[in-house]
C-alpha cells in the first residue's frame, strides 16, 4: 500500500486531505511540523505533501530542510500562488507545486503521477565507476563509496553530463548549456565556481583533482 506523508499545520486541511486519500486507498500519516515529519521518515512513507507555512521553518523553504534528510518525491501544497514562491519551491526541491485551494481528485492525479516519474527512474537509478564514485539518477545524488555526497542542482547537472560521457572534453559552454535554465545568470566564472565545489566534495586533493580535470584552453573533462 502507498503511504503519504502529509505535513500540514492546519488541522481542517490535514484531516480533510486524511480522510480522503485514505478513501482512495492510500496509507497516511499526518504530523505538522518538520522535526515531527523528519522522525516520521523512519517509518518510510512513498510521497510527501508538504505545505510551506509551517511553524518551525525558520523562514527558511521546508522543502530545502526536507531535501537535507530524504530523497523521496515531495509535493507542495500552499496558499503561496506567486510564481517565485513555486520557482524556489521546484529548485529547493520540490517535484510538483498544487495551490491551495485545490481538487482532490487532481491532487490523486499530480500524486500518481509523481509516483510514476519515480517508478520509471528507478529502472536506471545508479550508474557507477570503477572508483567508488557513483551517481543515483533517481534521487539527483552523487555518491562517493557509498557516501552521499550533497550538491546543487547545477552541480549535479554538470555531475551527470561528465558520468554519462567519461573522457569527453566540455567546454565551459557547453557546461553552460547543460545547465541553463538552472542558473537564472551564468558564465565563464559560473561555471568555474561549480568545478571547485565539486573538486572540494569529491576529490581527494582538490589541488590536485583525479576525476574532475582542467583541458587548459578547452575545458573540463571527468576521467573515471
Amino acid at each position: 500500500m502507498t503511504k503519504v506523508l502529509i505535513i500540514e499545520d492546519d488541522n481542517m486541511l490535514g484531516d480533510t486531505l486524511s480522510l480522503y486519500l485514505q478513501g482512495e486507498g492510500y496509507e497516511v500519516d499526518r504530523v505538522d511540523t518538520i522535526g515531527c515529519a523528519l522522525l516520521q521518515l523512519e517509518t518510510r512513507p512513498n510521497i510527501i505533501l508538504i505545505d510551506l507555512m509551517l511553524p518551525d521553518s525558520g523562514g527558511k523553504n521546508p522543502c530545502a530542510i526536507m531535501r537535507e534528510h530524504t530523497s523521496l518525491p515531495m509535493i507542495v501544497i500552499s496558499s503561496l500562488t506567486e510564481v517565485s514562491e513555486r520557482i524556489r519551491s521546484l529548485t529547493d526541491g520540490a517535484d510538483d507545486f498544487v495551490c491551495k485551494p485545490f481538487s482532490m481528485q487532481e491532487l490523486k492525479a499530480r500524486i500518481e503521477a509523481v509516483l510514476r516519474r519515480y517508478a520509471l527512474l528507478e529502472n536506471s537509478v545508479v550508474t557507477e565507476t570503477e572508483t567508488g564514485l557513483s551517481l543515483d539518477l533517481a534521487r539527483r545524488t552523487i555518491l562517493l563509496n557509498n557516501r552521499r555526497v550533497e550538491t546543487t542542482f547545477s552541480e549535479f547537472e554538470i555531475m551527470k553530463l561528465f558520468v554519462l560521457n567519461p573522457g569527453k572534453v566540455f567546454s565551459r559552454y557547453a557546461l553552460i548549456e547543460a545547465i541553463r535554465g538552472i542558473d537564472a545568470y551564468i558564465n565563464d566564472r559560473t561555471i568555474d565556481v561549480h568545478i571547485t565545489k565539486l573538486r572540494k566534495k569529491i576529490e581527494d586533493n582538490p589541488k590536485n583533482p583525479q576525476y574532475i580535470q582542467t583541458i587548459w584552453g578547452v575545458g573540463y573533462k571527468f576521467t573515471p
